[in-house]
């Protein structure tokens, strides 16, 4: 067969398979298999029937989001293998029945009875209500990831008991005082880390079903939103007016919508954005004459830039704490953003890199730190600047992230002569000292001219 007619048969058959099938068929009854070609054609083509045959393992099919492990790429990085693991409790299938993580099963039942205690309702009357959609809380984890559970009945109470313990304790920490199980400060902290694992997370559809077994309107929803602001350490209300956005898949999805505004990361990007070609640390910054100052949120999103009225600059970060679970969050959070069902915002991985461009050393994290951007309480200025510097690596950002941000401060430096200038002036006078001398030596220069002059006069 000639290549055009191959190719005219592919563009009316639509099937390439089909094409060759059909040309095989006329081989044979041609009697053409004395050269084999039509043999040598079957097994040229074979792979491709295989592939024809299971189409629909191929083809993408719009769906759902799935609760998925952590990515290898991700995952297999030195520095951060201990971050994705739980450190005390399993919270659904993917870690469940780990021999270290048992103690805390116990409390699970606890919590599960505190949490129909005050639903005013029996443990079987809420299991009952939340049977059925335990059974299908399997199709919302990834393939695989369930296939330890052969028994259903006991997938749908692990299920049940661990939707029960992540809502009480939450309430708890929202609402301390009603909290009667006795847990140790340091076990509710371990806790607070490993709820927000994405190996450790639960169907949000199947949370909001329980909660409306106990709460009213949208009382539950308000509990979680408040307990993310715990995480966030954010004490103002959110703005009203916010976008709807689509019901969440779990809770570290709906801790990462509040994090980061996509919308507010790439407003104002341009192409001229990818003049940010050149690592811009907060020493460097600061001795053109750029300042720091805090976020009016700590949203990740919230970073602006804006000129000063003299050779300055005001460089606005979110500010954030540091401590022992920020680098667990980030990097889940990270993880997450990584998934191949999930958004390509990277609004995190955003964030992350670009306080890795600003932070390279101990100086910059103390010149944050001084300005009220970094609370640091990991112990020293070193262990936080690499922090930042062990999740940025191997890091995704998204281009269009901060654009008009990164534009301006380009816009800045590209003003050489206010640039020479305000590098003068931040390497003579970095101190009051230094300018109190520097006026009195001009002063003093002042009087001996006018001293000279008066001498030639006279």
């Amino acid at each position: 067969m000639q290549e055009v007619e191959l190719k005219t048969k592919i563009g009316e058959d639509h099937s390439l398979v089909q094409v060759v099938r059909s040309e095989i068929r006329e081989m044979d009854s041609n009697g053409d298999a004395s050269t084999g070609s039509a043999e040598r054609m079957k097994q040229r083509v074979s792979w491709i029937v295989e592939i024809e045959s299971n189409m629909k393992r191929y083809v993408q099919v719009e769906q759902r989001p799935k609760i998925q492990k952590v990515p290898m790429t991700i995952r297999e990085i030195e520095s951060n293998k201990k971050c994705f693991d739980p450190m005390v409790i399993a919270i659904g299938p993917l870690h469940h029945g780990k021999p270290e993580l048992e103690r805390m099963e116990t409390f699970k039942i606890q919590f599960a009875l505190q949490y129909a205690h005050q639903s005013k309702k029996s443990m079987k009357e809420l299991y009952d209500a939340v049977e059925k959609q335990a059974f299908d809380a399997r199709n919302c984890y990834a393939k695989g990831s369930t296939d330890a559970f052969d028994d259903e009945k006991e997938f749908a109470k692990m299920m049940f008991l661990d939707s029960c313990f992540v809502l009480q304790f939450i309430y708890s920490c929202v609402n301390p005082a009603e909290d009667d199980v006795k847990m140790k400060i340091n076990d509710k902290a371990f806790i607070l880390r490993d709820i927000t694992l994405l190996e450790n997370q639960l169907p949000f559809e199947f949370l909001k079903a329980l909660m409306k077994l106990r709460f009213e309107g949208g009382e539950g929803e308000q509990m979680i939103d408040d307990f993310i602001r715990l995480i966030m350490e954010e004490n103002a209300k959110p703005k009203g007016g916010e976008k709807e956005k689509e019901e969440p898949v779990h809770l570290l999805e709906l801790v990462r919508t509040k994090f980061v505004d996509v919308d507010e990361i790439t407003r104002g990007s341009c192409d001229s954005s990818s003049n940010w070609c050149s690592y811009r640390s907060v020493t460097e910054l600061k001795s053109v004459g750029i300042n720091f100052k805090c976020s009016y949120s700590r949203r990740f999103s919230d970073i602006t830039f804006k000129s000063g009225s003299f050779l300055s600059g005001y460089l606005r970060l979110p500010p954030i704490t540091i401590d022992d679970g920020t680098k667990s969050l980030l990097l889940n959070l990270v993880a997450w953003e990584a998934c191949p069902d999930t958004p390509d915002d990277f609004g995190v991985s955003s964030y992350v890199y670009f306080m890795d461009t600003l932070i390279d050393r101990a100086e910059d994290v103390k010149e944050l730190r001084y300005n009220g951007v970094i609370l640091n309480g990991l112990g020293s200025d070193e262990q936080a600047a690499e922090l930042f510097n062990e999740i940025g690596r191997n890091l995704v950002s998204n281009p269009q992230a901060f654009g008009k941000v990164k534009e301006s401060i380009y816009g800045y430096y590209s003003s050489r002569p206010s640039l020479w200038l305000a590098e003068w002036v931040h390497t003579h006078f970095r101190s009051p000292w230094a300018l109190i001398a520097f006026i009195a030596a001009i002063f003093v220069l002042c009087l001996t001219v006018a001293q000279t002059v008066l001498s030639a006069l006279q």
